[in-house]
């Protein structure tokens, strides 16, 4: 375990904080990425974290040389702040495998980061799945962004099925090979749980509109599900959809944590079960944990179709392993599929 960061006091703190688990030796520390790049080759380490911002060499340049020469998960640390989080998905779109947010206040560096999540993370971030793509690697779209005006307008309603998707750890860099494909009139409106904290799922949200066909945007409470639109659950709230006459409707709350997760993807899943008069469509992608499991056994009791990213493209199979152990998976397909069958399964 190599630790980066340019600030002293964190590096002990994070060093102290995993050396609570007697599995995890840090090798090395760093204070900038420069520093970091002489220390790899000698230390070999199995993972890294690393700050996004310092000085001499930041994480991001830093970032982009260790996925360009070695097989390394890097888990980044990253400031709550909206430059923080965009900064974050750039680094999970070259190639970091995970993110940590850093503390707002450094004094309470020990208290703010949960210890028990950052230890999880580690364990499970070094045995991922490193293949990274080459075309979407250096945070380069495998799909160009149309013109703007040709996104679907919010006066087309009218859709006949709802896909409901939850993804976890990589789930950024996979729902960047999967929304992107979607045409903007396809018959169907989407809904995703991505685990991240607020202020990331609206970077999420804004970065995969610039990339999509279709409208993609935080789900806001009250609002109608329309056609050829995507709706990603902001963090730290639940995301679900009711019913009402022939409209579906995002509903938010603050409901308690399910395993520690809000938003979780077995609310938003069970929710979609319940729906009537429409096609459902549940898909589970890469991620730690088994969240949406209960969810789309809840969906395939309601007649939905039910997909999981295959293990040697997901990045964690952990939440496509627990759906596919419920027996309630229809298809298993390798995540450059899974937009393709999307389209299948709900038409234009």
């Amino acid at each position: 375990m190599l630790i980066v960061d340019d600030s002293a006091f964190i590096r002990k703190v994070i060093k102290d904080i995993l050396e609570i688990d007697k599995e995890i030796e840090v090798v090395g520390l760093a204070r900038n990425g420069k520093e970091a790049l002489e220390k790899i080759p000698i230390l070999n380490p199995d993972v890294i974290t690393l700050d996004i911002e310092m000085p001499v060499m930041d994480g991001i340049e830093t970032l982009r040389e260790i996925v360009n020469k070695y097989k390394i998960p890097v888990i980044m640390l990253s400031s709550l702040t909206t430059e923080g989080a965009d900064l974050t998905l750039k680094a999970l779109e070259i190639g970091a495998v995970d993110f940590v947010q850093k503390p707002k206040n450094v004094f309470n560096v020990s208290s703010e980061i949960k210890q028990d999540l950052l230890i999880e993370k580690i364990k499970i971030v070094s045995k991922s799945n490193l293949k990274i793509d080459d075309k979407i690697s250096g945070g380069k779209a495998i799909y160009k962004r149309e013109l703007k005006i040709s996104k679907t307008k919010y006066d087309k309603e009218s859709f006949d099925a709802i896909v409901a998707i939850g993804t976890s750890t990589g789930g950024p860099r996979a729902l960047q090979q999967v929304i992107p494909k979607i045409p903007k009139d396809i018959n169907a409106a989407i809904v995703i749980v991505q685990h991240m904290p607020p202020g990331f799922t609206k970077s999420l949200a804004n970065r995969l509109d610039t990339l999509s066909h279709i409208k993609v945007k935080e789900g806001e409470d009250g609002e109608k599900l329309m056609r050829g639109c995507c709706y990603i659950a902001p963090g730290d709230f639940h995301m679900s959809v009711i019913q009402k006459n022939r409209d579906y409707i995002v509903r938010l709350d603050k409901n308690p944590p399910i395993s520690g997760l809000r938003p979780a993807a077995d609310i938003l899943m069970e929710s979609v079960s319940k729906l009537n008069n429409i096609n459902k469509l549940g898909i589970i992608l890469t991620g730690m944990g088994s969240d949406g499991a209960k969810g789309i056994v809840e969906m395939k009791k309601a007649n939905s179709y039910i997909i999981a990213e295959d293990e040697k493209s997901c990045i964690v199979f952990g939440m496509p392993k627990s759906a596919i152990n419920t027996g309630s998976v229809d298809l298993v397909l390798p995540l450059d599929k899974i937009g393709d069958e999307i389209i299948n399964r709900v038409g234009v």
